[in-house]
């Protein structure tokens, strides 16, 4: 289905006043005449689901009545941040951010260019799918800490307007001089108190309560010493009264007390083992830390099961200052060697730091097969997982 549309051009005239003078110029704003076509297709997926992958392309049909030899030629025929709403009643769409397993191939193979398809609407709602040139969640709504709509009420706050303050004053001047909404949105920024400012730098919001655990063992079939076992109710369902990303959240995790078993010898915190990096690693620094010996600092789980050691390498002249700060190395338990007798548990570290618990689960990072930055900030060691980024929680 095809459907073409128009905007049709336009000119206004502004007075400019200064005070007591009166009239001092005009300022005369043009807007081109706009063409363009929108393209819909429907394209039915095998399997019992019953599932219709749609294809919508906005193209741009203007014919510039000149050539084209600069960037700001161009802007005044480009179709600048369209959007696009689509509205299935009695349908019901699949998030492509996080589509259930069956639908999880397709949503891999679809292609958006310069816009970001998510669900719109209340949480409830599958029939909506808002389709913008800025990344979003599904049903995005505006913070409450955002001092007034920007661009189109959907972006970061903070991010815009500190671009925008970055502005020089020609540039604010042009800016203001496009229309009159850039100007009342420039002379609020401008005016905007540090105390608002500082509200959009980040919000802690308790997003429930997280999934019970997985029975049975987690990533890897390594077994990890303290994990409810399967039946049993996990401690993650307790009251909400302590937030998910609070490690008290979930009394059956303890970084600083659980064990893992590796080729038969109990590895908890204090262990020494041998750091051998795998294969499947996308920094090549991690060449530099094989065959290096390293104190095991915590045993930790990540939301997906997988069990990760955080370590400290021994011969670090910086590991004090390192483990002060929360900082170290993550391992998978096959790229670690234990080193010494059948009981691991050796001398405790020095300074016992406490994890922070959190979770990521939006991102637009593929799979790489390793970890990019092999030193994380604590309790934050990324892996990826299904275009996911999946910070370690403990």
């Amino acid at each position: 289905m095809d459907s073409a549309f128009e905007v049709p051009g336009s000119e206004s005239v502004e007075t400019l006043t200064d005070g007591a003078r009166g009239a001092v110029g005009r300022l005369v704003r043009r807007q081109a005449p706009l063409t363009a076509v929108i393209r819909l297709r429907a394209e039915r997926l095998p399997g019992p689901y019953g599932a219709l992958r749609l294809r919508l392309t906005i193209e741009n049909r203007i014919i510039p009545d000149g050539p084209l030899r600069r960037r700001e030629d161009g802007l005044r025929f480009a179709l600048i941040a369209a959007h696009a709403l689509i509205h299935v009643p009695g349908g019901r769409f699949l998030s492509l951010t996080d589509p259930p397993e069956w639908a999880a191939p397709y949503a891999e193979a679809c292609i958006n260019m310069a816009t970001w398809p998510v669900l719109a609407g209340p949480e409830e709602c599958r029939e909506l799918v808002l389709s913008s040139p800025v990344i979003l969640y599904d049903h995005p709504r505006i913070a409450a800490e955002s001092a007034g709509d920007l661009f189109d009420s959907t972006e970061i706050d903070e991010i815009l307007t500190l671009r925008t303050l970055a502005l020089t004053d020609e540039e604010k001047r042009e800016a203001r001089a496009t229309d009159p909404r850039a100007a009342e949105l420039l002379d609020r920024l401008d005016g905007l108190p540090p105390e608002m400012l500082e509200r959009m730098h980040g919000a802690i919001r308790y997003l429930g309560p997280p999934a019970p655990a997985a029975a049975g063992p987690p990533g890897n079939g390594v077994p990890v010493a303290g994990r409810p076992e399967a039946g049993q109710p996990a401690a993650a369902t307790q009251e909400r009264s302590v937030p998910w990303w609070d490690p008290g959240s979930d009394t059956s995790v303890s970084p600083e007390s659980d064990h893992i078993l590796i080729a038969g010898v109990r590895v908890a915190r204090g262990s020494r083992v041998l750091m051998r990096p795998g294969a499947h690693r996308a920094d090549a620094q991690d060449l530099f830390l094989a065959g290096r010996s390293a104190l095991v600092e915590a045993v930790l789980l990540d939301v997906d099961g997988n069990v990760h050691l955080a370590v400290t390498p021994e011969d670090d002249p910086a590991a004090d200052l390192q483990r002060n700060h929360g900082r170290f190395l993550y391992f998978a338990p096959d790229e670690v060697e234990p080193l010494g007798g059948a009981d691991m548990t050796g001398a405790q570290p020095a300074a016992a730091q406490p994890f922070l618990a959190f979770r990521a689960v939006h991102s637009s990072e593929p799979d790489t097969g390793g970890r990019n930055d092999r030193q994380a900030s604590q309790g934050s060691a990324h892996r990826g997982s299904a275009g996911r980024h999946r910070p370690v929680a403990p």
